[in-house]
């Protein structure tokens, strides 16, 4: 199935990676096509950073990278989800996942 990186003006695909073993959903990024065929090439995780406007390596200068293990698509084709083995803590901040922090949820919204 071919990716559809034409949805958005600017060429990206929203990519969730999650923890293969725990199920985890560890971190959200983008991909290009670039970094699309850098991760298939690799059997690693490569993302397109929005704020740096470069190709990027996960785990390049931490040593945290990601081993993919498995990819799925959505119906769209425009969304991926990447299962990992991760060497390390996927947020740059130290935690496992970048989903750490709480919010307060009032369920009569």
């Amino acid at each position: 199935m071919a990716l559809d990186f034409t949805k958005n003006a600017d060429g990206l695909i929203t990519t969730v990676v999650q923890d293969a073993q725990t199920k985890a959903v560890l971190m959200v990024a983008y991909m290009n096509a670039e970094s699309w065929a850098k991760t298939q090439a690799t059997g690693q995780t490569w993302f397109w950073s929005r704020s740096r406007q470069e190709l990027w390596h996960k785990g390049a200068t931490s040593g945290h990278t990601q081993t993919v293990t498995d990819i799925k698509v959505d119906c769209d084709a425009d969304t991926l989800l990447l299962q990992v083995i991760p060497d390390g803590p996927a947020c740059h901040t130290g935690h496992t996942s970048c989903f750490y922090r709480n919010l307060n949820f009032n369920k009569g919204l």
